[in-house]
C-alpha cells in the first residue's frame, strides 16, 4: 500500500490532499479517513489504497500511521505521580526481560502495549 503525508485537508469542507512517498499528489476526502475520524492535520503519516477518480488519483481505505508532534506544551507529571509509573515500568520490563531469557518472546497485543508505554513515558520525560 502506497504512503504518505497530509499536506492540506479543510476540515469545513471535507477534503485534502495527501503527498505521496512516490511523489504524487493524492486526493483525498473525509470519506476516506478511518470510522469517528472526521479530519486529519498536515503532517500526518498514512497509508492508503488508490484509485482512480473523475479528478485523477483519490485515496480510499486509509488509515493513520502518526501524527504529527503537537507543539503545544503540556503540563507534566507531578515527579510523585512519575515515580510511580516508573517503578511500574521497572517491574514490567523486568517481567519482559525474565521471559525473554527463558527465550519466550511476548505476544504481539503485549509487546505492543509495552511499546506504547515506553513512547508516552519518554516523552513525558523529553517535556
Amino acid at each position: 500500500m502506497p504512503t504518505g503525508k497530509v499536506k492540506f485537508f479543510d476540515d469545513a469542507k471535507g477534503f485534502g490532499f495527501i503527498a505521496s512517498d512516490e511523489g504524487a499528489e493524492v486526493y483525498l476526502h473525509v470519506s476516506a479517513l478511518p470510522t469517528g475520524t472526521l479530519s486529519v492535520k498536515p503532517g500526518t503519516r498514512v497509508e492508503f489504497s488508490l484509485f482512480d477518480g473523475k479528478r485523477g488519483a483519490q485515496a480510499t481505505s486509509v488509515r493513520i500511521l502518526e501524527a504529527p508532534v503537537s507543539l503545544a506544551r503540556r503540563a507534566r507529571k507531578p515527579a510523585d505521580e512519575m515515580s510511580v509509573i516508573i517503578q511500574d515500568l521497572i517491574r514490567l520490563l523486568d517481567n519482559l526481560g525474565a521471559g525473554l531469557n527463558r527465550g519466550k518472546q511476548p505476544e504481539s497485543a503485549q509487546a505492543s502495549k509495552i511499546a506504547s508505554l515506553l513512547r508516552k513515558v519518554a516523552d513525558e520525560l523529553d517535556d
